[in-house]
């Protein structure tokens, strides 16, 4: 990609929306607010910073996460925006229930389904699929 890792800390929305029309792919760049850019431009932005996220291995299960609801046909931005929002509600969960401060990657895998089963209309949709 060539661009310094200050850079994108400093510019992530727009470089993920710049990155995502260059690619023309939905691309989710993981941060403290995580930004979701589609090839047409459009960004969204998850709005809550998690610290406990900033771990090796918790951007594993997001690509994870991602990929799997788009392995059960969901459209890519709709996957991402999703993975987004239920990784981050894992782990949430994870720090409040534990109080910690920190966690594992896979300290989020038992909380995941728990969070997509949440999502109206999302446990009717995997039936089906």
């Amino acid at each position: 990609m060539g661009v310094r890792s200050r850079t994108v800390g400093t510019l992530p929305w727009e470089i993920a929306r710049k990155q995502a029309a260059d690619w023309t792919q939905v691309l989710i760049l993981k941060g403290p607010f995580s930004a979701i850019a589609g090839p047409e431009g459009d960004t969204w932005v998850y709005p809550w910073a998690n610290p406990a996220l900033a771990t090796a291995g918790t951007g594993d299960v997001l690509a994870g996460l991602t990929g799997g609801l788009l392995a059960q046909g969901m459209a890519p931005a709709e996957a991402a925006k999703l993975a987004v929002w239920a990784h981050a509600r894992a782990a949430e969960r994870v720090v409040t229930r534990n109080r910690w401060r920190t966690l594992l990657a896979s300290d989020l895998l038992p909380r995941i389904p728990r969070v997509l089963n949440e999502v109206p209309g999302e446990r009717s949709r995997r039936r089906r699929s």
